[in-house]
């Protein structure tokens, strides 16, 4: 996926402090992981759009690789607790959307190399 196709969207933040803010941002989804895949949710595409506000509130839009994943209950929490620590972090909401729906073409080549999907 990369971050060149994470949509971050923000208002009157300065750039340097949103260029910041999305690295660590980016770093806080890298520590969630399908338990079923041993790649991590960013890696798999599954964060479909990240919106930063002007008081550093963020919501998320993402998805799981089925939607009958056996964590569709628990993920959107850990994905909202890994974001919470991130320093400055106001409010995270988290929205579960299943359109479009996750196919193996979201992934980034990093994900595909660890799952030898090439």
């Amino acid at each position: 996926m990369g971050a060149e196709a994470l949509s971050v969207a923000a208002n009157a933040l300065p750039p340097e402090v949103l260029e910041s803010l999305t690295h660590d941002l980016i770093a806080a989804l890298k520590t969630v992981f399908d338990p079923e895949i041993p790649v991590d949710i960013y890696e798999l595409g599954l964060i479909y759009k990240v919106d930063v506000s002007d008081t550093k509130d963020v919501t998320i839009d993402m998805t799981l690789t089925a939607p009958g994943c056996p964590v569709a209950g628990e993920m959107p929490g850990w994905v909202k607790d890994a974001v919470a620590k991130v320093p400055g972090v106001g409010e995270v909401t988290v929205n579960m959307v299943f359109d479009p729906p996750w196919t193996q073409a979201r992934m980034s080549e990093e994900a595909k190399l660890e799952l030898n999907m090439f």
